[in-house]
């Protein structure tokens, strides 16, 4: 029997083992599950009978050897940072591993070592990165295979709140890390290519540089950029294409008003603040600003922004309690962490909220001269605050891939996405029958 250990009992975990859990071949495999939190370990494991789960310190190296060694398939749902240690853990003890994460260069670095052992490490298949990777060579496969040329390639990705959920100016909560949502686009400027001109946005400009994007049944979005998407021109075997472009998407509105956070420096990570013990959120935002004996922070606020007093800014701002007394309650922290702390006050989800995941590529292409756009998009609701659309897009696929590894259904060697038809295509056959799938339509440019 093949034996399945998952490592880290997080957020996404609930489907992930409920699919491998309740799948009519789990008599093929033993499945454990590991964390540190017993509550939350409870919570995921509890309703199955047929999965055994372990309260470890999955931070010492020692026990998750351990682990490892008494394994077929890793699945490393850990912080990404602990992964690359994980694979070389199973590298030592020969085992196959999963993760939705980015494959980092070290984890690349590690292929040589993986193919010589025989072994398949899939990453790179959650949402995203992942089911935009699988649907996307879906259709450009489809197309190659139909003689197309690829005139361009779009794609957004968000997760944002429902528009059931109780009324909020931002439309917005976190559903998932909050520290990337603070430091989105920070580090440098973002590329893409647009009609074969490179392009180059600042990260001061990234929230002013967007494009509102109208989805059929869910209303208007506002995309703005990533911050490479030239990288995905070799990763989806685009070499030449003219427009390459990745964004994420937010509800109309969002992105003006962090942009302010942007313009003050509230999304710094790279010193330590002062008197952070004693700081509240307001004068968290007053220190960004000039100083003024008589001048309230409101009012400066205003003419920094050059916006009137009836801004939705000013609404947005006022909503998430950044102009109240309250202490931020940290005892330090550099600007982006004090920002993180007192959002999460307010955006974290609640037992009323639901999320939704919306994926959408818009892929331009020729035929025997005739142009057309394929539009691909795929919306996913949560059911709660617990069963979120993030959790079923990461945990499903990475279910779904584990399955195919404990098959023997993966024929690929070393550190892989899953760009390839063997992984792809059962993958998204498997989200569908979930309910995660993509609508399609062809919009010729005639039209």
């Amino acid at each position: 029997m093949t034996i399945i250990s998952i490592l880290g009992a997080g957020r996404s975990c609930g489907p992930l083992i409920d699919y491998l859990a309740g799948h009519e071949d789990s008599n093929l495999w033993s499945l454990r599950v590991y964390d540190m939190n017993a509550d939350m370990l409870s919570g995921k494991v509890g309703k199955h009978d047929n999965v055994k789960s372990y309260v470890m310190d999955l931070s010492d190296m020692g026990i998750c050897d351990g682990i490892v060694a008494g394994s077929d398939i890793v699945v490393s749902m850990l912080p990404a940072f602990m992964h690359v240690p994980i694979a070389k853990l199973c590298i030592t003890h020969t085992k196959h591993m999963v993760t939705a994460s980015y494959a980092s260069p070290e984890m690349k670095a590690l292929d040589a070592q993986v193919k010589e052992k025989n072994l398949c490490f899939i990453n790179e298949v959650g949402v995203d990165p992942g089911i935009d990777h699988m649907s996307s060579m879906a259709i450009l496969e489809d197309l190659k295979q139909k003689g197309a040329t690829i005139l361009s390639y779009e794609s957004f990705t968000g997760g944002i709140l429902a528009p059931e959920s109780p009324d909020n100016p931002w439309h917005y909560k976190f559903t998932w890390n909050p520290r990337n949502v603070v430091l989105a686009g920070a580090g440098g400027s973002v590329k893409f290519i647009q009609e074969g001109k490179y392009k180059h946005i600042p990260y001061n400009k990234l929230f002013r540089r967007t494009e509102f994007v109208d989805v059929p049944g869910y209303g208007r979005f506002e995309g703005y950029a990533n911050r490479d998407s030239l990288k995905y021109i070799d990763i989806y075997g685009l070499q030449g294409i003219p427009t390459m472009y990745r964004g994420t998407f937010r509800r109309p509105g969002f992105c003006r008003a962090w942009d302010t956070f942007v313009k003050i420096g509230a999304t710094d990570d790279s010193y330590q603040m002062e008197e952070v013990s004693i700081m509240t959120h307001r004068s968290f935002l007053n220190s960004f600003l000039a100083y003024h004996n008589t001048d309230s922070v409101e009012l400066k606020l205003m003419h920094y922004l050059q916006v009137p007093q009836d801004s939705p800014i000013i609404e947005q701002l006022t909503w998430i309690g950044m102009l109240s007394d309250e202490l931020v309650g940290l005892e330090g922290g550099t600007p982006a962490q004090i920002l993180e702390h007192i959002l999460k006050k307010v955006w974290t989800m609640t037992d009323e909220d639901v999320d939704m995941l919306i994926m959408l590529h818009r892929i331009g292409y020729s035929i025997d001269g005739v142009q057309s756009r394929v539009e691909s998009s795929m919306v996913v609701k949560g059911k709660s605050s617990n069963d979120t659309a993030m959790a079923f897009t990461v945990g499903y696929p990475v279910a779904i891939a584990t399955e195919l590894v404990a098959k023997g259904k993966v024929s690929q060697r070393g550190v892989i996405l899953p760009l390839k038809k063997e992984l792809y295509e059962p993958i998204l056959a498997g989200l569908a029958t979930q309910g995660l799938r993509f609508d399609e339509r062809v919009i010729h440019v005639e039209d």
